[in-house]
């Protein structure tokens, strides 16, 4: 094959090749219309796909939102913070809640004001990162109880 020179195929290929162009010309409204109900059909295709998306996203959300416990902080409640900076050089036994603290204020949208019962430090943070502080289980005696072996 020489660039500028014209192609001679064989007369098998040249006769499938003219074979091909005049069944696709004469077929040209059938492919057209063939060609619009598929693209139809993706488009349904999609849009159920679309609507099978919302309906998961919607059970997902519902089954989320059950399983959310609601954390509200009053003015005197006493809260551990959890600590972020821990996790990069957490120990094994390491708590990752830092504490006591207690509830100053509580902002809208979930901020809370704390103040460390240590130092009186106070700062303001995500009220995420808070969790109640049970001192009823804390520095009290538990009564023990001794079994006496079978014999």
């Amino acid at each position: 094959m020489v660039y500028g020179k014209a192609c001679h195929l064989p007369v098998e290929i040249q006769h499938k090749s003219y074979w091909a162009i005049r069944t696709c010309n004469l077929n040209f409204e059938n492919g057209a219309t063939e060609r619009l109900f598929d693209l139809n059909e993706l488009e349904e295709l999609r849009s159920n796909a679309y609507s099978n998306m919302e309906i998961y996203k919607a059970k997902t959300k519902q089954y989320h939102d059950s399983h959310v416990i609601p954390k509200e902080f009053h003015k005197g409640d006493k809260v551990l913070l959890f600590d972020s900076q821990l996790k990069l050089f957490l120990g094994k036994l390491q708590s990752r809640w830092k504490g006591p603290y207690e509830v100053l204020e509580v902002y809208p949208h979930g901020a809370v004001l704390i103040k460390d019962l240590n130092t009186d430090y106070t700062i303001k943070v995500n009220g995420h990162r808070l969790k109640p502080l049970h001192e009823n289980l804390v520095g009290k005696t538990i009564e023990q109880l001794t079994l006496c072996p079978i014999t």
